[in-house]
């Protein structure tokens, strides 16, 4: 089986960081590790405090994945210091793996912000030129290429922008009132647009960390990139389109909507 670890922050309400990844990589068939960056308090309508982890105690955990179960794909989310981007890029650069996916995490969908101001510059010059693609979305890119993005156009540019000064992929996702629900991947200067058709659910919780997470668990089964994230968009179509109703606020997708097995059923209890 191949295998896949996300270093990432921990969601207390389970709908996005490391539940959320581990949830999508066993969904899309690859064994799911996990390297703890931050654990949240948090619920569908915000996050209420951060523990970080201490740079030694991410260095220890990312060791020993990698000197025991080495991962065919690595997926970094939300990393909140630059200490800590910093001890991720040093690890990544001595271990050598393939397929890294850096979703570049600075804003939760509930609106809390998740990365101090002095990591961005830490995330951009040591973590991002390590990655094979990058996933912001509108706002995260925005950031990144120094712009502000109004229309399809300008998708294209920023996204040159970041693949030149990062030296990798970029997928930038459509939605936040642009572009509907279309993602655009620029890579090797070649652009490539991913058509979606958009869900009307407010439940939109951990998006971001679905699809990288599904992206790495298909560059870890080999797909090349544009397969990869096209695979990657109809997962995450599907498990939006579920329709999971769960918390008082932006809620969770339904991350195993596609699963059949007998352990899936409900107990039918008599009267």
């Amino acid at each position: 089986m191949k295998t896949a670890l996300s270093i990432a922050g921990s969601d207390s309400c389970g709908g996005a960081g490391i539940q959320a990844d581990i949830k999508t990589m066993t969904m899309n068939g690859v064994y799911a590790m996990s390297a703890v960056t931050a654990l949240t308090a948090q619920n569908t309508t915000g996050v209420r405090s951060i523990q970080e982890s201490t740079p030694e105690f991410l260095k220890d955990q990312i060791d020993a994945v990698f000197e025991d179960i080495f991962p065919d794909a690595v997926k970094i989310g939300m990393v909140s210091s630059a200490a800590l981007i910093k001890v991720i890029a040093n690890r990544l650069r001595y271990f050598k793996p393939k397929n890294i996916v850096v979703d570049p995490v600075m804003v939760s969908t509930s609106g809390s912000r998740l990365l101090e101001s002095g990591a961005i510059s830490a995330l951009i010059d040591e973590l991002m030129p390590l990655a094979d693609i990058v996933t912001p979305n509108i706002p995260e890119a925005e950031i990144l290429s120094g712009m502000t993005i109004f229309d399809k156009e300008d998708m294209m540019k920023a996204a040159k922008l970041i693949g030149d000064k990062c030296g990798c992929a970029v997928l930038i996702k459509g939605g936040h009132n642009i572009n509907d629900a279309n993602d655009l991947l620029c890579s090797d200067k070649e652009y490539s647009w991913f058509e979606g058709r958009r869900i009307d659910t407010q439940n939109t919780h951990g998006t971001g960390c679905t699809l990288s997470s599904a992206i790495a668990a298909n560059l870890a089964k080999g797909y090349p990139l544009n397969e990869a994230v096209g695979k990657a968009k109809e997962y995450i179509s599907g498990a939006l389109a579920a329709r999971l109703n769960l918390g008082k606020g932006v809620g969770p997708m339904m991350h195993n909507f596609d699963l059949k097995s007998c352990f899936k059923a409900e107990a039918q209890l008599s009267d």
